[in-house]
């Protein structure tokens, strides 16, 4: 996050910063900046390394970021992924994508707030992040990213599994549990508390593990693309990776469901601790969509759309 940061400051909040709260006796314009012989990087009274603005930057950070990804691959996947048909499952909501994105949009500004403090100690060189491959090799490089997957599939699937727990489900878990047939727009749909609790073993991970700042930004960006995918509806692919990956059929039967398939990315703990569930062409939910489209006259027997009537005024 600290490169972010940097690139951050230098093209976006220097400029802000010195418009925003500049030195006394320095003009209130951030153009005028070096006209008193100042560079936007000192213009203002908050400078790059003061704790404050950095908590604020990266609170504006992790918040447009999120939502900037968000909206981009949510709306890719549901407009170019994302089987339609599905929203005429007898249990989806009526308004539900436009009640997943104003569930998100609400979270993400505390889910924020809860990561600044990870965040920052990452900026001011707490956790054990690298920048020279040559301090750990390349062998180290890709193990860390392979046991990064791992580990932290292993910890969200405990989270998880808690969060399932009577005691708790109904105060954290549930909201994201409304959407039982989800879209890809409710990826980011949880209560704030469930959000940052299963985005934890990310950012603990790199204050135990000494990772590249790189690789990690890259893996980082992959934790959301992928919380994406699994929200995508897609039941059924029949490939050989379901045997061993968490795929969006298998996290449609959690949604389903409930009580199963618990994992992030893989499959072998759901295995392991007996809350496994495959995915069978016969647990599609896309049958009864099908079902209730058939019986409101908008396909034949055959899944070909019956042309609608047109209202009149």
């Amino acid at each position: 996050m600290d490169l972010v940061l940097q690139y951050s400051d230098e093209y976006v909040f220097d400029a802000a910063y010195a418009y925003l709260l500049p030195k006394p006796g320095q003009l209130s314009s951030a153009a005028n900046a070096t006209v008193a012989g100042e560079t936007l990087a000192t213009a203002s009274l908050l400078a790059r390394d003061n704790i404050y603005r950095q908590c604020l930057s990266l609170w504006a950070i992790a918040v447009a970021g999120g939502l900037i990804v968000y909206f981009i691959f949510c709306s890719l996947s549901y407009f170019f992924l994302y089987d339609r048909r599905l929203e005429h499952h007898p249990r989806f909501l009526k308004n539900q994508v436009r009640q997943e994105i104003m569930s998100s949009l609400l979270a993400g500004p505390t889910i924020g707030v809860l990561t600044v403090p990870w965040f920052l100690g990452e900026v001011r060189g707490k956790s054990v992040l690298y920048e020279n491959i040559d301090d750990y090799g390349w062998g180290y490089f890709v193990f860390s990213a392979v046991w990064f997957l791992v580990c932290t599939d292993f910890l969200i699937y405990w989270i998880h599994r808690l969060e399932h727990h009577p005691s708790i489900y109904k105060y954290i878990h549930k909201p994201h549990h409304k959407w039982i047939v989800p879209t890809p727009y409710a990826a980011l749909a949880f209560h704030p508390l469930d959000g940052y609790a299963q985005s934890l073993p990310y950012h603990v991970f790199v204050f135990v593990f000494p990772m590249h700042r790189l690789l990690y930004l890259g893996m980082f960006a992959f934790v959301q693309f992928w919380t994406i995918f699994i929200h995508d509806g897609d039941m059924i692919s029949g490939g050989w990776a379901e045997k061993f990956i968490n795929s969006p059929a298998h996290h449609t039967l959690h949604h389903i469901y409930f009580t199963c398939n618990y994992g992030q990315y893989f499959t072998w703990a759901d295995k392991t601790f007996d809350s496994h569930r495959e995915p069978v062409p016969e647990l599609d939910p896309l049958i009864a969509s099908l079902k209730n489209m058939q019986a409101k006259g908008l396909i034949d027997e055959a899944g070909n759309p019956i042309p609608q009537k047109k209202k009149t005024q």
